[in-house]
């Protein structure tokens, strides 16, 4: 092809021009269209949208327009794209199953949760919403900058005055060039708490920011299972959430149950939820729904999910969650433009960019205020010298030729400037009055103190923080709402086919050298007192049972350890062994350190806020704590209390706060007090004392004294015996305690110290392993100053004792069952030994 004269043709690499070409579209989607804004929370098109929306004047309380005017406005005026994608963000912005406070208020058909599709533009009708007024209150007042729109011909805001954290509050989704951002959206009382509390203390940190934003609140409801996606996300900006749908089990006449939604997850498509919960049924991949309807209405939502009479409804819920979206995730990734720049923000830089805009919004406006109120003084002041000069004034005035030689004369005579003049010029006859004349200076004393106040507040960062606290107090009293969304304790746990398991009685045995498992209750039957035993478990010589207790397969399971932690596990966690087997390291099931053993095990059904851990130490220190601070542990564990240097944890016990403690010793000594001289402390305080120990004496046992039980205590050497409550008073907390036990040579140290009603059984585990079950009626009641009878033969030849004592729920069985071998071992006679005895020996 032939050249022109004037062509010019340059040679380009093509591999740096589609790199610098892609850098370019990749910058003006991030910037220009797929991310917010961390001071407003904003697109550039959801921003537009609220400008036009605000320049044509479709306030909150105007009348709606059409939907079509705005988007016109909107694709004339700042964004120059279809109009579908304008009006579909419109839409969003006034749907309440989308946006947790709308910002847009619609009126006519804009959608429903059953994923239908809005009328279009020119049958819908808008205006602001109150709350998005709030995001442009006080944009006349110079408070953020403009800039030129796409053709240069109009001006739009760069960033909106956001009297609330948007960003939070509504969250976003966007997808750019290589980025993502997904903020789910909050509580706008919770979100606007933690910037008070950061404007308060700068240096808070994300846990405590987390006790005042405790997660996101969703417009739809539902659940949140566990904290530690959420913490995860605060902390880094980046995590995952588990979302359930809020529903209830219904019992009803005809012996069925009936499951009933009431809430979905976050944009969960409720027709396509019935529609794949239909097509389960269908190709029987769920089994037992014999119904399903959609009964919502303008009322609320209902999903009506039949049970058939022989299902589990927990059950097929279980199976509903794992194969629907009745259970989704939710991936938090907090991606916001900061300076232009697109940052990863955790919770806490969130609120500081946030903050840090309104500083710069509340300086401009005063600023504006100054420059205003300045401006007026100063128009005042000059009325106020023509005032008492009027005469003089007035002749200058007349006298002048024109106006221009009167404005000029006027600025000589009295030292006004040109604006001061004017106004003197333009000033009505009728502001000559007695009246007029005070109104004038009213004015221009109120002005005079406005202009110091303003002053005041732009010298003091103090003052400014303080406004921004108010106006945000007033924003939350305006616009505040209960949370809908639950945060509900668990995690990953939670989700486990928990209802799959059977709930069943177990015992759960730890050894000594830390094997753990699980049996079934009725493993054990009903023994006679001095009965042999069975064996209980499989052991060698070094190993021992330490730890026993029983509970429900759904039951959380609390480990306290010598060294002062606690670590949790469902009662199903535990695995099953037979009745013999040694179970598994406890290593393998907990993340206990090098050392570290287990000293008290608490079966929780429930973590209610009234009831509290009781904490005994073997140095005799106790303490009290509230459940609910257990509630959250990590699989590493938490602190349970501070341990003094070379102290242990012995006992832990569960309490409604109103109770009396009963402390043991090794001595035979106990003490008995209220558990209230014990003040409720923190999750890692150290305790106060709780019995004075003699020299080498230490702590064996503590309990929770119920009314009409007795105090049952067991020696190394397999003495027992029971002792009314009435024969030990009560003390104040840190006293020595009185006599318990007469221990000597024969029954040996006290092992262990229980409180029992005598309507149970009694298990105790021998060093060797061998294990009996005893009803604890059986047992002699006896005074203070006794031995006790013998309980338990045991082997002396082995130097066996007891080990474990462990209090179990009475089983009923019949005496043909018991095995002949025990009851020909069981022993009829009641060695009962008392000071007498022990003198004559």
């Amino acid at each position: 092809m032939a050249e022109t004269p004037n062509s010019q043709i340059n040679e380009i690499n093509i591999s740096q021009e589609m790199k610098a070409s892609f850098l370019d579209y990749a910058m003006s989607v991030i910037v220009s269209r797929a991310l917010p804004d961390v001071r407003d929370g904003l697109k550039p098109v959801h921003r537009r949208i609220l400008y036009a929306m605000h320049d044509l004047g479709m306030h909150s309380d105007k009348p709606y327009k059409k939907s079509a005017r705005i988007v016109g406005d909107v694709i004339g005026k700042y964004h120059p794209h279809g109009d579908s994608a304008v009006y579909e963000t419109m839409v969003r912005m006034a749907q309440d199953f989308n946006y947790r406070y709308m910002l847009v208020d619609g009126h006519g058909n804009f959608g429903s949760v059953d994923g239908d599709s809005a009328a279009a533009m020119r049958y819908t009708e808008s205006r602001m919403s109150k709350i998005s007024m709030e995001l442009l209150r006080d944009i006349n007042k110079d408070t953020i900058d403009y800039q030129d729109n796409y053709d240069g011909e109009e001006r739009e805001p760069v960033v909106l005055p956001a009297r609330f954290p948007n960003l939070l509050v509504n969250g976003t989704t966007g997808i750019a060039v290589g980025m993502a951002t997904n903020i789910p959206p909050h509580q706008l009382g919770e979100v606007i708490d933690g910037v008070l509390a950061v404007s308060r203390d700068p240096e808070i940190t994300i846990p405590e920011l987390m006790e005042i934003i405790p997660g996101p609140d969703f417009p739809t409801g539902g659940l949140i299972l566990g904290r530690s996606g959420i913490r995860k996300a605060y902390e880094t900006g980046r995590g995952s959430i588990t979302l359930r749908a809020k529903v209830e089990i219904e019992q009803k006449s005809n012996g069925k149950e009936a499951i009933i939604v009431n809430e979905l997850p976050y944009q969960v498509n409720k027709a396509k939820l019935v529609e794949k919960i239909a097509e389960l049924v269908r190709d029987k991949k769920i089994d037992g729904i014999t119904d399903l309807r959609d009964e919502s209405d303008r009322n609320g939502m209902r999903i009506y999910i039949e049970v058939r009479k022989d299902a589990n409804a927990n059950v097929l819920l279980n199976n509903l969650y794992k194969q629907t979206s009745l259970q989704t995730s939710f991936g938090i990734n907090t991606l916001a433009l900061v300076g232009g720049q697109p940052k990863v923000l955790n919770l806490k830089q969130c609120l500081v960019h946030y903050l840090d805009h309104q500083v710069v919004v509340i300086r401009r406006r005063t600023e504006f205020e100054l420059r205003k109120a300045e401006a007026r003084a100063h128009i005042l002041d000059g009325l106020r010298i023509a005032l008492d000069h009027l005469d003089q004034v007035i002749s200058l005035i007349r006298a002048s030729a024109t106006t221009d030689i009167a404005r000029e004369g006027l600025m000589t005579t009295f030292q006004l400037s040109e604006k001061q003049a004017q106004a003197i010029l333009d000033m009505r006859l009728q502001r000559l009055t007695g009246l007029e004349r005070e109104k004038i200076e009213e004015e221009y004393q109120s002005l005079v103190k406005l202009i110091s106040e303003l002053k005041a507040i732009l010298a003091d960062e103090e003052k400014v923080l303080e406004i921004i606290r108010e106006e945000l107090i007033e924003v939350k009293e305006r616009f505040n709402d209960k949370r809908r969304t639950e945060l509900v304790s668990g995690g990953l746990e939670f989700i486990e086919d928990e209802d799959l398991i059977p709930q069943e009685n177990i015992v759960i045995t730890l050894s000594h050298n830390g094997y753990i498992k699980r049996l079934p209750v009725s493993t054990y039957r009903s023994q006679r007192r001095g009965g042999r035993g069975i064996q209980g478990m499989g052991t060698n010589e070094d190993d021992f049972v330490e730890h026993l207790i029983t509970t429900s397969t759904h039951n959380t399971i609390l480990y306290f350890t010598n060294k002062g932690k606690v670590y949790r596990k469902k009662g199903y966690e535990i695995p099953e062994f037979s009745r013999t087997a040694k179970g598994i390291p406890i290593i393998n099931l907990l993340e206990v350190e090098k050392g570290e053993m287990v000293t008290a095990i608490i079966p929780i059904e429930e973590f209610v806020d009234d009831w509290y851990l009781f904490f005994t130490t073997k140095e005799g220190i106790s303490k009290r704590s509230p459940l609910s601070s257990f509630a959250h542990i990590r699989n590493n564990g938490l602190i349970a209390l501070n341990l003094r240097e070379e102290d242990e944890l012995i006992s832990v016990k569960l309490t409604d706060g109103t109770k009396e403690i009963i402390i043991g010793t090794k001595d035979g000594m106990l003490i008995r007090f209220p558990e209230t001289d014990v003040r409720s402390m923190g999750r890692t305080a150290t305790g106060v004392k709780g019995i004075t120990l003699r020299h080498n004496d230490e702590v064996v046992g503590m309990e929770v004294l119920e009314e009409d039980t007795e105090i049952l205590i067991v020696t190394k050497n397999g003495y027992g015996k029971r002792t009314a409550a009435m024969e030990y008073r009560v003390q104040s907390r840190g006293g020595k305690g009185i006599k318990t036990c007469n221990v000597t040579e024969k029954n040996g140290d006290l092992v262990s110290m229980r409180v029992v009603t005598g309507e149970e059984d009694l298990m105790l585990i021998t060093t060797g392993g061998v294990l009996i079950r005893l009803a604890v009626d059986e047992i002699s009641s006896m005074g203070r100053n006794t031995q006790g009878v013998r309980l338990i033969r045991l082997d002396e030849t082995e130097d066996e004792f007891v080990a474990t004592v462990a209090k179990v729920e009475k089983e009923d069985e019949k005496e043909d069952e018991v095995v002949t071998e025990l009851e020909e071992s069981s022993d009829s006679e009641i060695d009962v030994v008392t000071d007498s005895d022990t003198e004559t020996e």
